[in-house]
């Protein structure tokens, strides 16, 4: 079959019409992906950090490394920068709350930034 000379190039033309709409779809989609893996990554730290402070024989101070470091060996330092650790009442018992406060890049590594406030919860033990 023979193309009309007037047809001449516009695979080009879909091609990078579409791609328009394509590659933006998939760097967004990419984009929540890795913000929900780092606020994951902060949630898990920052219970782990809750439980290890809540161990008898630990404090708040225990707590917080132990989050911080959870935080620097998966995603990045930086997002450990700003830790807050609590005594708190859960469910009517003494525990440990540790929150972390990051704010990490929506749109890239130089775009604007999503402010995630993410605590970890756990039971003090007390001794027998």
């Amino acid at each position: 079959m023979r193309r009309r000379a007037s047809q001449r190039g516009s695979a080009v033309v879909d091609f990078v019409l579409v791609l328009a709409v394509l590659v933006p779809l998939f760097l967004g989609i990419l984009q929540v992906g890795l913000v929900l893996l780092v606020r994951n990554t902060l949630a898990a730290a920052a219970s782990e950090g809750a439980r290890y402070a809540a161990v008898q024989g630990r404090g708040p101070a225990d707590g917080v490394a132990r989050t911080r470091s959870q935080i620097a060996g998966v995603v990045a330092g930086r997002f450990a920068q700003d830790i807050d650790v609590r005594r708190v009442m859960v469910d009517g018992a003494p525990g440990i709350e540790i929150v972390v406060h990051a704010r990490v890049p929506a749109l890239g590594i130089g775009g604007p930034a999503v402010s995630l406030d993410v605590a970890g919860h756990a039971v003090s033990e007390e001794a027998p």
